[in-house]
């Protein structure tokens, strides 16, 4: 059932994870003289290998192995050789394992985020449409839901591209192919020809799924050329295994593309955003100037570092896919458990029945108590939802105190 994503005891990740640290370029031993980089410094950061002999993903980051390119391609940085096989196993995994793509049927890298991810994707898919059909640039349009994350804006912005959102329910938080028609008329009024698609895969506020026949159908009725990236940094680490029926996955033959973000639901240290794309489409970011770097460079970051790619390995091996399954299983228990006792109470919530995010509405919240249970609002200056986020640190304990309090202001907060 799994190719790649075995559960690994603690001695086998160490021997992993030394072993490829033991490939790369050793610069204490070897005569290293023209690459920009070393070990961190040891004048601040220990090097005590009685420390960092149980410790392999400190040991990475002192040894500071560069991840620059994209590994699934065919070259990259030699000096690194050994942790570069590692990221290219857990792009591997995500891909097939999580994401049901074809054996090697997919590149991609480990990002600084979702946003990076997101911005690369649209870089990627204007290149495409401008080399292949010859498309101008203000013929290409970025379309996606009101929900979508701010990432989509600033990938407009940066590379100059026009953004068409399409409206959602406010109730049900869904896209309906009448609204998507009706953005893509008026895009296409606009001259435009070509679209970028960014479909939700469980949205930043809401937890909120994309219906991306929608989308599909809307552009084809229209005569227009699209590709869809799915946008699951927050939700593609749960939604994978909270819907086991999940159609947002590479069998997709509509789907080019995805984000999913492991300093997320995966608990990985910040910095570990993950692109993965259909073989034959990350070309169109190559940046051929970068001809000092081994293999040059496809992606929008440049240097990264492999410590985080190893900590996503280390993670997701140490679970394996079933503990991980156990583990999203609880979350969901969780979320329905906190839905329950919210309807008792009569407050109006949105959840999507494969999320672990509750989003209330603000008359049911006073601000006080949002800050007092960190709950996010999704404007600050003019709150009109509250989000809590079931993670494994936000347990029931930790959740009925927030019951009990709304308990005691509800016939003020209530309509």
């Amino acid at each position: 059932m799994y190719r790649f994503w075995k559960k690994k005891s603690q001695e086998e990740i160490k021997a992993t994870v030394f072993g490829a640290l033991g490939k790369n370029v050793n610069y204490g031993e070897q005569n290293v003289l023209g690459v920009p980089a070393s070990h961190l410094d040891e004048r601040v950061f220990s090097q005590d290998d009685f420390f960092l002999k149980e410790a392999p993903f400190i040991s990475s980051l002192i040894k500071n192995p560069n991840h620059i390119g994209c590994h699934t391609l065919n070259e990259s940085e030699s000096y690194f050789r050994g942790t570069h096989e590692i990221e290219k196993e857990l792009i591997e995994l995500c891909a097939t394992d999580i994401l049901k793509g074809e054996y090697q049927g997919q590149d991609g890298y480990v990002a600084s985020g979702g946003t990076e991810a997101n911005m690369q994707a649209i870089w990627i898919y204007r290149n495409y449409f401008m080399k292949k059909y010859g498309a101008k640039r203000d013929e290409i349009g970025i379309l996606c839901s009101e929900d979508s994350h701010y990432s989509m804006d600033k990938g407009a912005n940066i590379l100059v591209l026009d953004i068409h959102k399409v409206p959602v329910n406010e109730t049900t938080r869904e896209i309906t192919f009448e609204g998507v028609n009706q953005t893509v008329q008026e895009a296409k009024d606009n001259g435009k020809k070509y679209f970028i698609v960014v479909s939700n895969m469980m949205t930043t506020m809401f937890g909120s799924v994309d219906h991306i026949d929608h989308y599909v159908n809307a552009i084809r009725n229209l005569d227009c050329k699209f590709k869809i990236h799915i946008d699951g940094a927050f939700g593609g680490f749960y939604y994978p295994f909270s819907d086991e029926h999940s159609s947002l996955t590479f069998q997709d033959p509509n789907i080019t593309s995805f984000t999913l973000d492991a300093h997320k639901m995966a608990q990985a240290p910040y910095g570990t955003g993950i692109f993965l794309i259909r073989k034959g489409y990350m070309e169109y970011a190559n940046t051929e100037q970068a001809s000092y770097v081994e293999g040059e460079d496809y992606t929008l970051i440049g240097s990264r570092s492999g410590a985080n790619a190893i900590a996503v390995w280390m993670i997701l091996m140490k679970h394996g896919p079933f503990g991980w399954q156990e583990k999203i299983f609880v979350l969901q228990k969780r979320a329905i458990w906190m839905c329950d006792q919210l309807s008792n109470l009569k407050v109006e919530f949105y959840r999507h029945p494969a999320s672990n995010i509750i989003t209330i509405r603000s008359q049911f919240i006073d601000e006080q108590i949002a800050q007092e249970y960190g709950l996010v609002p999704d404007n600050h200056s003019d709150p009109n939802w509250y989000k809590i986020v079931v993670m494994d640190h936000v347990n029931i304990e930790k959740l009925i105190p927030l019951i009990e309090t709304i308990k005691k202001e509800k016939p003020e907060t209530s309509v």
